[in-house]
């Protein structure tokens, strides 16, 4: 139940709050400091990602994300930056963005052409730490219910190209385009996992199972479960809180699954569907409630969520981090925030003014 936390940042323009193409001078000043095993390019040369190393508790993780950003936060500003965390730009064009100068992404873009081109998005990933990868294999199955759960309340992308979308995370209709993303299919076992990864290896299809990038996948050489869904978040709290979330979620079903219980299943129909309506509404979605039977309000699943989780996150000693959920729930996601901002004067720049300053408020 170890964890680790991964975010994506913007490089924003200090004066036009604009996306910049300088990662190669972040990373470069990193040289071999104290930061630089927790910072790595991206596809494009205007974002970076900073990760923690492996934390034992979601107190650690928060330790961590603040020394983290504090840091990223200072070393854009010796290059005149600012940093930003959102799911999307709210007015940059992906047309103008550089792809960073290594193999790996050229030949990403060489492959997927226009569905990588356009991919100008941002994540939160957090890893738990499994210890059997059959067991791991069956909390992904378990998971995938509460994936609606998880986009709504990290839902923080509702513009693209300055525009809003309608959607409060439409960083998902981006990457859909993406092959092998979405919510991950169903397997039995971890060898029918490996034996799919590689048959996809040995057609060429990929180079190894790091280009599968589904919602929720297994991630065999750190040991651990990654859930990938999440848009990146601006406040730090945030992102706490969603580490607590997805920690407690994972223990809860390991519990069952080591009492031999059945895992709930629910059927790919309903996950694409709910999924679909938490990144269309967010916090305001109506979903498929399957536990219940019948249409619910997404908030009144996640309360209900956390009622069961309370148990598990008391013996992470989690609770604390987790009532930050109640918070999202109680005053909003990002994408509430960046729309309130819009609506005051309908001004994109404004938005990711408020974006870098809540990003930088660590």
């Amino acid at each position: 139940m170890t964890l680790g936390v991964e975010e994506e940042y913007m490089l924003l323009d200090a004066d036009t709050f604009d996306l910049v193409q300088r990662s190669e001078s972040i990373l470069r000043a990193e040289g071999d400091g104290e930061f630089s095993a927790l910072v790595s390019p991206e596809l494009f040369e205007s974002l970076v990602e900073f990760h923690t190393p492996v934390c034992r508790d979601v107190a650690a993780v928060e330790r961590e994300l603040r020394r983290l950003r504090a840091h990223a936060v200072g070393a854009a500003g010796v290059h005149g930056l600012r940093l930003g965390s959102a799911g999307t730009h709210p007015f940059s064009l992906f047309e103008a963005q550089r792809v960073t100068g290594r193999e790996r992404y050229r030949a990403l873009v060489d492959e997927l052409q226009y569905a990588a081109r356009r991919e100008l998005i941002f994540g939160l990933h957090v890893h738990v730490a499994v210890d059997d990868p059959d067991r791991a294999i069956r909390l992904i199955g378990a998971l995938e219910p509460h994936i609606c759960e998880l986009v709504a309340l990290s839902a923080n992308s509702p513009f693209w190209r300055g525009n809003p979308t309608g959607f409060a995370s439409c960083r998902h209709l981006i990457f859909s385009a993406f092959p092998r993303s979405g919510p991950p299919p169903r397997f039995r076992s971890y060898a029918e996992f490996a034996e799919v990864v590689g048959q996809l290896v040995a057609a060429g299809c990929i180079d190894d199972y790091t280009r599968i990038w589904w919602d929720l996948r297994p991630h065999p050489r750190l040991g651990t479960i990654e859930v990938r869904v999440m848009d990146a978040v601006s406040r730090v709290d945030d992102a706490v809180a969603l580490a607590a979330y997805v920690q407690a979620l994972v223990r809860r079903h390991a519990a069952a699954d080591e009492d031999g219980e059945p895992l709930a299943a629910q059927h790919p129909v309903l996950t694409h569907e709910n999924k679909w309506r938490a990144a269309r509404y967010g916090l305001e979605a109506t979903v498929v409630d399957v536990a219940r039977g019948g249409p619910a309000p997404i908030a009144r699943v996640i309360e209900r969520t956390l009622d069961e989780l309370a148990p598990h996150a008391r013996e992470l000693g989690c609770d604390r981090e987790l009532d930050g959920v109640r918070r999202i729930l109680r005053d909003g996601n990002g994408a509430d925030r960046q729309l309130r901002v819009y609506a005051a004067n309908g001004d994109a720049v404004e938005v990711v003014q408020d974006i870098a300053t809540v990003t930088q408020a660590v």
